[in-house]
């Protein structure tokens, strides 16, 4: 992690793991030569983040080191780039660590997870279906960013503190349960450790130490096989040779079309396992068939090769297609969050009681939900093998139609229908936009709240002009 005269910036919140950190680099700076900085963020969430940068700024000043302070307001970040606060915070931390590294001339930046923030990633991403990259969770090292206090677990971190009488600032949202990982930190992981394995903790990480070896191997190994199986590997288009890629293990398939896929896109986001199976099916059956997937990939089967390029929008008369955006309820109240579709119109979600004497809206872009049906974060994309929609049959019962065959008999034309978006729990299509919804999320009489989606158009300067599309 370190070298002699490396230059550290250290992330400093003022909470226990930062500022034992902080000490833990003093102590090692008095036996190798290190120079050290502070950045600190000021999130603008908190009323005591001011003192918290107080506190930080007066430390820096007693041990006689730099200190960088940056004041950023999350919430407001988080609603600009459509995100969750807890994410729109740790692009900020990491952006005002970059810019304080930039300042400083460090080569390196400390932050301050550790052996318990490893075990909660690792549950986090072992319930959202991660493969073994994301099992793997934090690692020590990561190009310039090092986690010093990743060996050590949240009691060690206290008791080291204590036993020093260092002071640190609590942070008050970390006692909520407004995030995902909270409810891991103060539910999941304290019944493990108490009631079925005591030191699970420890055990998860040494389990992420070899999930993290095995990733390294892997991606090795996929490599060499990406060099066998690619007979073209440009920045816009990938051919590969089916004969060579059916010889891999299907571990290693997977792989190659995963990687495939994320070269050829932006951030390499928005990527799942659906996308990698509907590229797997090329390979088998015969030549002419495609799919699209996020990001105006187009995918097809020509003879004994499957051909990955970007859509060339214009040629094809076509609109961008939508990278997936996932829509996590629990954020939803009255107040509308709004989610680009493009560069005119917008997707508008807002949750509310249901008061049964109101009348339902009957037009094509405004459309209602029974909330308490959805049991998973919805997603806007477009269409994907396997979606389905709930249908009521002549006989008055609700059964599955898939999506393909409903855009069949409605008469959408072939070019069109992979650029409509859709509301989708899963392959459970909510609704075709623009067109119906599923029957099975209609209200009833236990509906008690709303789910609205209003698709609308934005006015030209920038902002919504309040009517339905």
């Amino acid at each position: 992690m370190l070298n002699p005269n490396d230059r550290v910036v250290v992330g400093v919140s003022g909470g226990a793991d930062s500022v034992c950190l902080l000490f833990v680099l003093l102590e090692y700076a008095k036996k190798v030569p290190i120079s050290l900085a502070v950045a600190h963020v000021n999130h603008g969430i908190r009323r005591e983040a001011e003192e918290d940068a107080h506190y930080v700024e007066e430390l820096c000043r007693r041990q006689d080191i730099p200190f960088y302070l940056t004041e950023a307001d999350v919430p407001k970040r988080a609603a600009e780039e459509k995100c969750s606060e807890e994410e729109a915070g740790r692009r900020v931390r990491y952006q005002a660590f970059a810019e304080a590294a930039a300042a400083f001339h460090a080569n390196k930046i400390a932050v301050a997870h550790n052996c318990n923030d490893r075990s909660e990633t690792m549950l986090f991403h072992l319930f959202r279906g991660s493969g073994v990259k994301g099992l793997g969770s934090i690692r020590p090292v990561r190009e310039n960013i090092i986690r010093p206090i990743l060996c050590l677990e949240r009691c060690e971190i206290e008791g080291y503190l204590q036993e020093r009488q260092i002071s640190y600032c609590q942070d008050s949202t970390n006692e909520k349960d407004d995030y995902t990982r909270n409810r891991i930190r103060h539910h999941i992981l304290p019944y493990a450790e108490e009631e079925l394995v005591t030191g699970c903790v420890g055990h998860m990480a040494q389990t992420a130490d070899l999930l993290l070896v095995v990733e390294d191997y892997l991606e090795r190994q996929t490599v060499r096989a990406m060099e066998i199986c690619a007979e073209v590997h440009e920045p816009e288009r990938i051919i590969l040779k089916a004969a060579e890629f059916r010889q891999q293990h299907l571990v290693i398939q997977e792989r190659i079309l995963l990687y495939a896929i994320k070269s050829l896109t932006p951030s390499g986001r928005d990527i799942s396992a659906v996308h990698v199976k509907s590229l797997l099916a090329l390979f088998e059956g015969g030549s002419g068939r495609s799919i699209s997937l996020p990001f105006g990939i187009l995918a097809r089967r020509e003879y004994e090769h499957i051909i990955l390029e970007k859509a060339n929008t214009e040629e094809h008369g076509m609109s961008r297609r939508l990278s997936e955006e996932y829509v996590e309820l629990s954020l939803l109240g009255e107040k509308p969050y709004v989610l680009p579709l493009d560069e005119a119109t917008d997707l508008l979600f807002s949750v509310f009681p249901y008061e049964k004497d109101k009348e339902v809206p009957q037009n094509e872009y405004t459309k209602w939900f029974d909330y308490d049906k959805i049991e998973k974060s919805l997603v806007v994309r477009n269409r994907l093998p396997g979606d389905f929609l709930s249908i009521r049959s002549r006989e008055g019962i609700s059964v599955h139609k898939s999506l393909k065959d409903y855009m069949i008999t409605e008469k959408i034309p072939r070019d069109k229908r992979e650029l409509i978006p859709v509301l989708a729990e899963g392959s459970h299509i909510i609704w075709l936009v623009g067109f119906r919804i599923s029957e099975y999320y209609k209200l009833d009489e236990l509906t008690k709240k709303v789910l609205q989606v209003q698709l609308v158009r934005r006015s030209e300067n920038g902002g919504k002009n309040g009517r339905a599309y």
